[in-house]
């Protein structure tokens, strides 16, 4: 991976983008989220089009999202880039984005789900940090949807860590430290067998996801292993991986199916820890710093340097 490029610390009273690179969101959501975002001491601008529809599910236009991305990096005024929400379409902007400009005014881009391609993208191009962390239509939008002592850890030079309490539990016991990494598993998985395909291997891997059934995390999980992308892998963290279930099953089958699939890996493995697709106080982790898994009688995560520079 390339060396990290870390962007300034976001400061309270900062300024900060929210944009819609993919899908369109309800309008009532984005302005309460940004009032949340402003409750929270930064001051929050939507770009040109973060409140537009088009057909089928886009908030505009290929040029729109992507004209929106590049004016919220190239502002000097901004400090930080927030996204309305995932649902589908960034991967039309991976070809167009603009890498250089990204290299000369990096800052957060604070998002997850189908952003996921894109800040994978960035972080193996540009060494650019993802922070997999809330939406402002969605998690902002909602009371107790924000873990705020991470996202304030990852934007501000401190270190995020994760145990018990943010849902972490232990599936197979060991340590592990590497470069924190990953994203939403069928945004991850979609990539594959193209240019934009994440990097993956020999990182502290961080996989979640929403509403798929436990075959389909299997059938996931298992192209990722056919494609050489858990090769060197140190450690596994699941997500809360809501709503991924089977009616009719044992509460621990997805456990059972995740133990099943990865039965020849020699790392720990966790679960849980509610970061991305999640029921409440979505963690902000910073991808591309180093990191340790300790999954012993107390869990725990913890990044082992900042994400910006103080």
């Amino acid at each position: 991976m390339r060396e990290l490029l870390r962007p300034a610390a976001v400061r309270e009273g900062a300024r900060v983008a929210v944009v819609a690179p993919a899908s369109s969101a309800r309008h009532e959501a984005i302005e309460h989220g940004m009032a949340a975002l402003r409750a929270r001491g930064y001051d929050p601008v939507a770009s040109e089009h973060a409140l537009g529809k088009q057909p089928p599910y886009f908030s505009g236009s290929v040029a729109e999202r992507l004209e929106d991305l590049h004016a919220a990096f190239a502002d000097p005024e901004v400090k930080a880039i927030f996204t309305t929400r995932g649902g589908y379409g960034s991967n039309y902007l991976l070809e167009a984005l603009d890498l250089d400009l990204v290299r000369a005014n990096p800052k957060p881009l604070v998002s997850y789900s189908d952003l996921t391609a894109v800040q994978t993208w960035l972080l193996d191009q540009t060494g650019l940090p993802a922070f997999h962390g809330p939406l402002v239509a969605g998690d902002f939008s909602r009371e107790g949807g924000v873990h705020d002592a991470s996202l304030n850890a990852a934007l501000g030079g401190g270190l995020v860590e994760a145990g018990s309490a943010e849902g972490l539990r232990m599936l197979k016991p060991g340590r592990a430290d590497g470069v924190l990494y990953g994203g939403c598993l069928s945004i991850l998985v979609a990539s594959l067998g193209t240019r934009f395909a994440p990097q993956t291997e020999g990182k502290l891997l961080f996989i979640e996801d929403v509403g798929a059934k436990p075959y389909q995390i299997d059938r996931m999980l298992r192209q990722m292993v056919l494609a050489g992308k858990l090769d060197g892998v140190s450690g596994i963290v699941f997500g809360e991986m809501l709503d991924c279930a089977s009616p009719h099953t044992a509460p621990d089958f997805l456990e059972q199916v995740i133990l099943g699939v990865l039965d020849w890996f020699d790392g720990p493995i966790a679960i849980g820890l509610r970061s991305g697709h999640v029921s409440h106080a979505n963690v902000t982790l910073p991808f591309g710093v180093r990191a340790e898994l300790v999954l012993e009688e107390e869990p725990r995560l913890r990044c082992l340097e900042p994400a910006v520079q103080s």
